[in-house]
């Protein structure tokens, strides 16, 4: 069997997209391993189902290049705000979309060149800081700045989800650690049940943050849409930058403009098709 699949990227996040309103998946979490190898398939950090949804315009679902099904992806849902579009799923004239996540619906409003979708800003609702929420297993109401010993040497880290768990550590350089060793001792401690999200920061100055992202069940990764919303809410919580001021994270594959509010977090970046295909299954 054939399916036909399209391959997009957020800032060089990658992933491989299949219109389940037209084909049915089997065994997404398998496909997923399979297709996502770099060398040996197509490619990515994983797959994600544009899927019909009784709340939202579409449903999206997200596997990654493990297997293990994700909440949210950032960079991926808008994406698949660009896909319903393009795949006509939706009027071409719409200006938002709403797309359904395991963590909610999300309002995106779509940006255009010359008539085509490029990219959006995404409203990612309100950053979480209670640490049960999250889940991080730390006492007090939240976790910001605070010292625990990883991988043999203390980090302050603080702890946000965006639908998703995510721990930021500030650092001087993100150039030189070596992220193959030191993600999985995060990702996988024993503080974070449900494992982690780790995103290594450095301040550039009160606008502008330099970011690379340990992501769990896919590595480092180019980006992570997520990601640079907690690391922006930490910055904030943390004194670093201003609220309800842009904030420019530069990621390894570009960059992505967060602004942290009371009300929520909103999330402003590319959407890109890179080719599109059929895979045999």
């Amino acid at each position: 069997m054939k399916l036909s699949f399209t391959k997009m990227h957020g800032c060089g996040n990658d992933y491989i997209y299949f219109n389940a309103f037209t084909q049915s998946i089997h065994n997404p979490e398998e496909l997923s391993i399979r297709l996502s190898q770099r060398r040996k398939s197509i490619g990515g950090d994983g797959i994600i189902l544009v899927c019909p949804s009784d709340a939202a315009d579409a449903k999206m679902r997200i596997f990654n290049a493990d297997g293990s099904e994700a909440k949210m992806c950032g960079n991926g849902v808008r994406c698949v705000a660009k896909f319903v579009v393009d795949q006509g799923l939706v009027p071409s004239d719409r200006e938002t979309v709403a797309i359904d996540t395991l963590s909610g619906v999300k309002t995106i409003r779509l940006l255009r060149e010359n008539g085509q979708v490029v990219g959006a800003t995404v409203d990612m609702a309100q950053a979480i800081l209670t640490p049960k929420e999250i889940p991080v297993l730390l006492e007090g109401d939240r976790v910001i700045g605070r010292p625990v010993e990883i991988a043999g040497k203390s980090w302050d880290i603080t702890c946000v989800s965006m639908g998703n768990p995510h721990c930021v550590v500030f650092v001087d350089q993100v150039e030189n650690l070596n992220l193959e060793q030191l993600g999985p001792c995060f990702e996988k401690n024993p503080i974070f049940p449900e494992q982690v999200n780790t995103e290594f920061i450095r301040v550039l100055d009160p606008h502008t943050l330099q970011m690379r992202v340990w992501e769990r069940g896919s590595g480092e990764t180019w980006a992570c849409g997520t990601g640079a919303c907690a690391a922006a809410v930490a910055a904030v919580e943390n004194g670093y930058c201003p609220k309800n001021e842009d904030i420019t994270v530069h990621l390894v594959g570009g960059d992505l403009v967060i602004r942290y509010t009371d009300q929520t977090v909103y999330m402003t970046g590319e959407a890109v098709t890179a080719f599109e295909g059929e895979v045999e299954v």
